[in-house]
């Protein structure tokens, strides 16, 4: 199953405050089948709008490094084309869809329906109640490494979430679909399998010298030895 690990960076936390908070970063990372395939998609944003201090603060970007990078609608159909129908798996899913449902109306593009989201901070939350579910907080639980993580960063928290994601659904040891391929009567007989002893034995691959020399260490040893008692 196809799968795509997304996180926004925004100048702001509402959309449709005035004026307009707005997409500044898209980070994902392709996953098939619970394996990440490589292939990414990471783009900046032109909002159209001031930096605010506290936004520079958390994304170390400002509005310098912004002036050229494209308005949302002009990457809008990239960004659904990579997207697809496939599910999009987001921390905390509800603030990013909004975000980008905003934007694609603003844009004039279809909307993305939120069931297409799947959000890992609702996951973690049911899992493990009452402790904390943040991104840090869930690297710090799965001894995932985050120390590249000094700013927000889209693609670079996409990366991460993936990591997350993975343990929270299982672990880093997926079966690759492999019990929904194989018969009952398979999984029977690989129950009930045990090994048998060969019809041959395997000959002996010490030489007469060595026989001698490893009995003539045992009799060295004494008649205390767990040697000797063995042999006995």
């Amino acid at each position: 199953m196809r799968e795509i690990v997304l996180d926004t960076e925004t100048t702001g936390l509402n959309p449709y405050d005035n004026p307009r908070h707005r997409i500044v970063e898209i980070g994902a990372v392709e996953v098939f089948n619970q394996v990440a395939t490589g292939r990414t998609y990471h783009q900046y944003i032109q909002p159209e709008r001031d930096m605010p201090k506290e936004a520079f603060e958390v994304h170390g970007i400002g509005e310098e490094f912004l002036a050229d990078k494209p308005l949302f609608a002009e990457i809008a159909q990239d960004f659904l084309d990579f997207v697809g129908d496939s599910q999009m798996v987001i921390h905390n899913a509800e603030f990013d869809m909004r975000f980008l449902n905003a934007e694609l109306e603003w844009a004039g593009k279809p909307t993305l329906p939120n069931s297409q989201a799947l959000d890992t901070l609702k996951i973690a939350r049911k899992k493990f109640p009452g402790s904390p579910a943040s991104l840090d907080a869930l690297c710090r639980r799965f001894g995932i490494d985050n120390s590249a993580r000094e700013k927000h960063g889209a693609l670079l928290d996409s990366e991460i979430l993936a990591d997350v994601y993975l343990e929270l659904t299982g672990g880093k040891q997926p079966d690759f679909a492999l019990s929904q391929s194989t018969s009952s009567a398979a999984q029977e007989r690989d129950d009930n399998w045990r090994p048998k002893p060969r019809p041959t034995p395997l000959p002996s691959l010490l030489t007469d010298e060595e026989k001698a020399a490893h009995a003539a260490f045992v009799e060295a040893l004494g008649e205390d030895t767990v040697w000797a008692r063995l042999r006995a």
